[in-house]
């Protein structure tokens, strides 16, 4: 198989955002190392980590300039030393760096089979969105049957695997979007959905359950709805699984959490899940196995975009004008 010398990427310029994002046609093609593999991209998911890695705001994310996304799904072209599986001709997906390009190196542990039947695009959330709506749900959030789930940003891509997952679970789903979304929401299998730009937010969720509180709150907005989050939140018990700054940062105080918010605030990057606790990833990911092969989770239908609109992919994912997930195709 012919691997070309140079490729077609994105290529963010400075801390400014989106808009400085250019596509280039000379950039080198990655060479695996031990234990990677490389990949011809065939879909990229785009995710607000982008954006924040392009207004610098990312901890410890890359300095301009830099090939910008870090999820894929593609077909496997080399392998570096030490490699067995996968073979070239597989399909993958998953997180490495430079995903918004026509070819990209994964860590051989990083690098998921793409389910049988699968398009590339609709195995893009598989290794990011998925994993963090189930590690927010289950080992992290500990939600049982009969409990109430309140899922921010409902109909992201995230959110929409959380509230099939929660309503797998036996839980009562509260899911919050623009009004636009909401029958989105609702078809997901979501029981009650708010308008997510209320200031009464966390006053319904308490109407919804009698005055006692979400037992889950699943939080990924930031910013104002941060505050929501833990008013919605049931009283010595409740927990928010804090995972998104879409809406900015937040912040709270030792006095609040004694006086004001007595809940559990646990914090969740998927990422650092896989480095620091690899046996809880594997678990997570034996049990999306399962709930894809038993039908809960099933294939989605991402909104795709030419690499060369990646701007405008970001650009509109930030300012909440999609529902779902978002693929580059390069």
């Amino acid at each position: 198989m012919s691997i070309p010398a140079t490729m077609r990427a994105l290529q963010q310029t400075s801390f400014n955002g989106p808009q400085d994002m250019r596509l280039i046609t000379d950039a080198p093609v990655p060479v695996p190392g031990r234990g990677e593999v490389l990949i011809r991209v065939a879909a990229a998911g785009v995710n607000f980590a982008d954006i924040a890695k392009a207004y610098g705001t990312f901890l410890g994310g890359p300095q301009p300039p830099y090939l910008t996304g870090f999820e894929a799904v593609g077909e496997v072209v080399a392998v570096g030393e030490a490699v067995t599986a996968p073979q070239p001709g597989a399909r993958v997906v998953g997180v490495g760096d430079g995903a918004f390009a026509e070819y990209m190196v994964l860590p051989v542990a990083a690098a998921v089979p793409v389910p049988a039947g699968w398009t590339a695009p609709q195995a893009l959330g598989l290794v990011v969105n998925w994993p963090t709506a189930l590690a927010a749900l289950r080992p992290l959030g500990g939600i049982a049957a009969g409990q109430t789930v309140l899922i921010q940003a409902a109909a992201g891509a995230t959110g929409q695997a959380a509230v099939r997952m929660a309503e797998h679970y036996g839980a009562t789903v509260i899911g919050t979007a623009s009004p636009g979304k909401h029958e989105t929401v609702l078809a997901l299998g979501a029981d009650h959905v708010l308008n997510s730009r209320s200031s009464d937010l966390a006053a319904e969720v308490l109407r919804l359950t009698g005055g006692a509180g979400a037992d889950l709150v699943l939080e990924s907005a930031g910013g104002a709805t941060f505050a929501a989050s833990l008013a919605a939140a049931k009283r010595v018990t409740g927990r928010v699984v804090v995972y998104g700054v879409a809406g900015g940062q937040a912040g709270i105080t030792n006095w609040e959490l004694v006086y004001k918010h007595q809940v559990h605030i646990i914090g969740l990057n998927i990422g650092v899940l896989i480095q620091a606790a690899p046996q809880i990833f594997g678990e997570l990911m034996g049990e999306l196995s399962a709930l894809i092969a038993t039908g809960v989770l099933t294939p989605g239908r991402p909104t795709a975009y030419d690499l060369a609109d990646g701007p405008k992919a970001l650009a509109e994912l930030g300012a909440r004008a999609t529902v779902g997930k978002l693929a580059l195709l390069p």
